[in-house]
């Protein structure tokens, strides 16, 4: 979705299930207007309370939309993706399924047959092999997407592209850096709430709380000296700066809310409200 905006509104790691709110991409051409819907992956078991958040957005995400685009990486199939093949199958929607990170595969032919396999196990009404790192296929992607959209008048603004505000896409980007550096010890223990976002003519100053669920936790985020948690602000702090173009304060707390992915009132507090 980013490379299809131009622009960077969901996060990314090579963590799986990094994403856990629908965030909305909006890209309005001369064409007509397509409206992205990146949603979290499905969880197995959904055995905490935020693995049953994530599964019931993206359950909801499919009530209302005209086209599904299921994106994998490569040619590979994991266990979770039966619960996608049923929900699909439930859903009743046109699925395209894509395939990303083709350029790293140089036998035309193992793609081909994989392609043959996936139209045998799901009618996909199209599949797509792209890279969205070098944006090979893209426009064909658009193109497909495009003409399978019904026709109807403009939801969202020209120049809007996306529905999330800046303070949420500002707490994002803390929390992929700290999943980026952290993605092993502490993958899905943390989050990040704006407590305060200033916005004044020269600078933007941001107070933002990141928390975890234990005590040993905060010691590995903040790191020895401090160090750990100086370099997740200072990448957090600059591509906030890209993105709110202007200079930026970013002032970062560590602290402990004991348990706060396996508690439903918890999660509300900290936005997880979609």
């Amino acid at each position: 979705m980013n490379h299809l905006l131009g622009q960077k509104i969901s996060i990314t790691c090579r963590k799986p299930q990094t994403t856990r709110h629908r965030i909305l991409g909006i890209n309005t051409t001369a064409a007509g207007q397509a409206i992205y819907m990146d949603t979290p992956g499905m969880h197995e078991g959904a055995g905490r309370a935020l693995n049953r958040y994530l599964n019931r957005t993206a359950d909801t995400t499919l009530l209302g939309v005209d086209v599904v685009v299921w994106l994998i990486d490569g040619l590979m199939w994991h266990d979770y993706d039966d619960i996608i093949f049923k929900k699909l199958e439930q859903a009743g929607l046109p699925v395209v399924l894509v395939v990303n990170k083709i350029d790293k595969i140089k036998n035309r032919d193992t793609v081909l047959a994989f392609f043959e396999t996936a139209q045998k196990r799901y009618p996909f009404a199209h599949i797509l092999p792209i890279s969205a790192l070098k944006r090979t296929n893209l426009v064909e992607l658009e193109t497909v997407l495009m003409s399978m959209l019904p026709e109807a008048d403009l939801i969202y603004p020209a120049d809007q592209i996306t529905d999330r505000p800046e303070r949420f896409l500002c707490a994002e980007i803390v929390r992929e850096k700290l999943t980026r550096r952290l993605g092993d010890e502490l993958p899905y223990s943390i989050t990040v709430e704006i407590e305060k976002f200033e916005e004044l003519p020269t600078i933007s100053k941001i107070y933002a709380i990141i928390w975890v669920e234990r005590l040993s936790q905060k010691s590995i985020v903040i790191g020895a000296q401090g160090e750990m948690l100086k370099s997740i602000g200072s990448d957090a702090r600059k591509d906030i700066e890209k993105l709110l173009d202007q200079k930026v304060y970013l002032q970062l707390w560590v602290k402990v809310k004991k348990g706060w992915s396996d508690n439903e009132r918890a999660l509300q507090s900290l936005g997880f409200n979609d």
